[in-house]
């Protein structure tokens, strides 16, 4: 079964579900107006016998209520199959082609990154528009990091990882499906600032807490029977009040939080039931894994306990609770109390449990992508003096059924550099190149049927722009950019992209700079590919054998411009400006 047969059955199969979880809300809510209709009649009926008038009451309200539940509990269902069915249209709509309208990742443009900025990792039309399907903010940040933290430590369990997950799409459905994806961005970080900050004010009101709502029942049976004057209930109750009172600053602020996390820490606790419920294999997902276990419960238990504390809290918007709870039994304190009786049990994990969850929502979206590229391959790692080979490399993002693939192998120290025609495909070629590392750095598979590296830091320089806020000219920006990549090789070790440097300046003073820039790279031991029209710059290789010379060629055939996207031995003779200046009119033969 094809990828686009199995989404599309997933997605009938949500809708249908969807729909018998609807009929059952139907059904439900006439019998609600049933049970409302004849509960009101039957007391009416009754009015004559008080004490049956009553029971009859409080059992029909009893069964509304219930009935309500139900009603909840059912439209949360007939949402997390519409959710789920939404998750495989996406799948479609990208299967497609047509990705333009998911996140683009906006936020992480930076023009400063190692190479973020250079191959289109975000932004419009971006690979992360491309493949990620993160539902939480945290899982989100994550795969961001992943993608831009230039990591070449344990490169082949990031592979078991995401192998380990990418098969189940059933369990990666159902994970993303549970979350409500209206998250509001700031919902969880502000919450876990807060819990960190938090001070218990309610511990010295223990006895307090437990006595009064067990005095405020005697009271209430007293008065029932007349044995307790009317005047001292009333002041019974306005001490409740005057206690509530006094805290109502420090209990408004929790629960302006428990208004906004209520719902959501319900999502996460049943996130954290299926991380708990998963057998992993890869030591990876095992880590994260054991990072939520505690000794006492489980900790999706513990947080399904914080959300309906929350609730509890939120209850205070139902006047009846409000005053009545509150003057009686201290509703809001004794909520606020047990609420700091689990963050002293459990502060400590929460930081834990969300870190969990939002590396399972990220590494999702790599297990995603891989199961929608079976035939890309998960790259073999070696620490010989190879430090790329690829068979039929390729961008992800080019159509499959057009996209020209390419073999290309760079031994260690080596440098090669890359002529050719205008639009010819060097450019293309080059952020190929770049991807696949940082792919194959973070684990994923990538887009070619062999793939062989030693894992390696990236660095590039293939889109530099002038700035006028800082008054920095184009040639400038540049300069600050190359001077970049020197500093960091000096340190470290990186495979370096550079697509046709020092283009700021004329062309004679281009080509002895960029000369000596690109022999002081050999000179270091550097690796890397360099994309130039300077064909003196291919001279180079005649001085040090490292330096290997490969081109894109382009063909006038019937005065037509003709391109083959190969990439061949040696360097390019011929050069497109002219014929196309002439072909569209802009100058004359």
């Amino acid at each position: 079964m094809n990828n686009k047969t199995l989404y599309t059955q997933r997605k009938f199969q949500a809708e249908q579900e969807e729909a018998k979880v609807q009929k059952q809300i139907n059904y439900l809510v006439v019998l609600r107006l049933l049970v409302f209709f004849a509960g009101v009649f039957a007391t009416y009926q009754l009015l004559g016998i008080p004490a049956l008038a009553l029971s009859v009451f409080i059992v029909a309200l009893l069964v509304f209520v219930y009935l309500v539940k139900v009603h909840a509990d059912l439209d949360s269902k007939r949402k997390y199959f519409q959710r789920k069915a939404q998750l495989n249209q996406v799948e479609l709509e990208v299967l497609e082609g047509d990705f333009q309208h998911l996140d683009t990742g906006n936020e992480f443009l930076n023009p400063n990154h190692y190479y973020s900025y250079d191959i289109d990792l975000f932004g419009e039309g971006s690979f992360f528009q491309y493949f990620n399907r993160t539902k939480t903010q945290g899982g989100k940040q994550f795969l961001s990091h992943l993608l831009q933290a230039n990591d070449i430590e344990g490169v082949e369990e990031k592979q078991n990882a995401i192998k380990d997950l990418s098969e189940d799409v059933e369990w990666r459905q159902h994970f993303w499906a549970s979350l409500d994806k209206e998250e509001a961005p700031e919902k969880i970080k502000d919450l876990l600032e807060w819990v960190v900050s938090y001070q218990p004010y309610l511990s010295k009101w223990r006895v307090v807490l437990f006595l009064f709502p067990l005095l405020s029942i005697v009271l209430i049976y007293a008065l029932s029977i007349s044995l307790i004057p009317t005047l001292l209930f009333v002041a019974w109750f306005g001490l409740g009040l005057l206690i509530t009172g006094k805290f109502v600053a420090k209990t408004s602020e929790v629960n302006e939080q428990a208004n906004k996390l209520a719902e959501q820490i319900n999502h996460y606790a049943t996130l954290l039931e299926a991380v708990e419920k998963k057998e992993f294999k890869s030591k990876n997902n095992q880590f994260y894994q054991e990072q939520i276990k505690t000794s006492t419960e489980e900790a999706s238990t513990s947080l399904r306990k914080m959300s309906v504390l929350l609730n509890r809290l939120n209850s205070r918007e139902n006047l009846i609770v409000s005053i009545a709870g509150n003057a009686l039994f201290l509703w809001e304190l004794n909520a606020v109390f047990r609420f700091e009786k689990w963050l002293e049990t459990h502060k400590q994990n929460l930081p834990h449990w969300f870190e969990t969850i939002y590396y399972f929502d990220a590494i999702l979206s790599c297990a995603n992508y891989a199961f929608n590229h079976p035939s890309d391959t998960y790259p073999d790692v070696n620490d010989n003096n190879l430090t790329l080979q690829a068979e039929q490399l390729g961008h992800p993002l080019l159509n499959p059924q057009k996209r020209i693939n390419n073999d290309i192998q760079i031994e260690k120290n080596s440098f090669v550099i890359i002529t050719g025609a205008n639009m010819a495909g060097k450019s293309t070629f080059l952020r190929a190149v770049s991807l696949s590392l940082v792919l194959a750095n973070a684990g994923m598979p990538v887009c070619a049927t062999r793939y062989t590296y030693t894992p390696i830091k990236l660095i590039t320089s293939m889109r530099t722009s002038d700035s006028l806020k800082d008054d920095e000219s184009y040639f400038f920006s540049e300069l600050k950019r190359l001077k970049f990549i020197v500093d960091c090789i000096e340190k470290d070790t990186y495979f370096i992209v550079l697509d046709e440097i020092l283009k700021g300046t004329n062309s004679k003073d281009k080509e002895a700079g960029s000369k000596k820039f690109v022999e002081r790279l050999v000179r270091s031991g550097s690796t890397g590919i360099i994309a130039t029209h300077d064909l003196s710059l291919c001279e180079i290789s005649n001085q040090y054998p490292q330096v290997i010379n490969h081109y894109f060629d382009a063909e006038i055939i019937d005065n037509q411009l003709h391109f083959d996207y190969k990439i061949k031995d040696g360097v390019c003779q011929n050069m497109n400006a002219s014929f196309l200046l002439k072909k569209m009119g802009i100058v004359e033969d």
